[in-house]
Order: C-alpha cells, then sequence, then structure tokens
C-alpha cells in the first residue's frame, strides 16, 4: 500500500511516526529514511531507540537545502537524496523491514534533488519489496497522489510560528 502524508500543515511526519508506533503494535519492523533533514537530534531519533530493532530511523540529508543558512553546494544534497533511495532499496532487500518511511521525499522532490522519473521508479521498486511504503512531505505532485492508496492532506489553519513563536521541543521538534 501506498500511503502519502503532504500538504502545508504540520502532522505528516508526526503521522507517519503514528502508523509506525501502531504497525509495531502490529509485530511489524518499520524503517524510516529522513531526506532533507540535517544530524541534529530530534525527540522522534530519541523515541524510536526504545524501540530496538522494530523501529529505525536514518537521517540521510544534508540540513535544509536553498535557506539562508545553507552553506552547500546542490550537488551534495542531489547526491545524499539518491543515497537516500539507494540504501532503503538495500535495507529493504535484507527482508527486514514490513513498512518503509521515506520521510521529506515530496519536498526533495520539489527542490530538484530527485525527478518525478526517479521518484516514480523507486516506488516501483520498493512496493515489490515491503507491505507499506509511507511517503511524507509538502507539494506530492498530483499524479503520485492519484497512484497512492491513501492520501492525507495536512491543512495549516494556525500555527504560532506565523507569530514569530519559535519551534517548540516535543511538538516540532
Amino acid at each position: 500500500m501506498l500511503i502519502i502524508f503532504t500538504g502545508n500543515g504540520k502532522g505528516k511526519t508526526t503521522a507517519a511516526i503514528g502508523q509506525a508506533l501502531r504497525a509495531i503494535g502490529n509485530g511489524s519492523r518499520v524503517l524510516m529514511v529522513q531526506l532533507i533533514k540535517g544530524p541534529w537530534e530530534s525527540g522522534e531519533d530519541k523515541s524510536s531507540r526504545k524501540f530496538g530493532d522494530d523501529f529505525h530511523i536514518v537521517k540521510m540529508g544534508k540540513g535544509f537545502v536553498k535557506t539562508p543558512c545553507d552553506k552547500l553546494p546542490i550537488e551534495e544534497h542531489i547526491k545524499a537524496a539518491h543515497d537516500a533511495l539507494a540504501f532503503s532499496l538495500k535495507e529493504l532487500k535484507t527482508g527486514k523491514w514490513d513498512i518503509l518511511i521515506m520521510d521529506e521525499i515530496w519536498v526533495a522532490q520539489s527542490l530538484g534533488l530527485l525527478t518525478a522519473a526517479e521518484v516514480s521508479a523507486f516506488i516501483d521498486r520498493a512496493l515489490i519489496k515491503c507491505e507499506h511504503l509511507i511517503m511524507t512531505g509538502r507539494g506530492c505532485p498530483k499524479q503520485f497522489m492519484e497512484r497512492a492508496d491513501l492520501v492525507t492532506e495536512m491543512c495549516e489553519i494556525k500555527h504560532p510560528y506565523a507569530l514569530g513563536v519559535r519551534a517548540a521541543r516535543g511538538v516540532e521538534y
């Protein structure tokens, strides 16, 4: 099953982690590969370690792309995105994972780190090797939403960031 969490509202990664927790409770093993997100440690990194071998998060991104604090050449971000796809397929071949979460893949595509053709080919290959593929991020193209079995779009109604409030530990990271 292809599951997509997209939209401009908060909660895409949170929804994917919620699916992971439900799956782990039912005996599944989940791999989450995070594109874009850099090496900093988040709450989900800390909590995932409590699930032992059943839930593993791997950060493959180099950090936020094309932002004022991004000092890396775009080629490094492109390579990181391609490495994330290759790593994910390699891990799926082991047969260890029932569910694969590709966190922020739609952002990687919208930034030009991956093409639609590359993402489509990845989906084809991944769904052969795992029971469920969950893909998150803002800006999922319509062609992928049409292809998916389940799509949820998060819509921002109100967020404290709009008032200048910084991200809250335990809520945003």
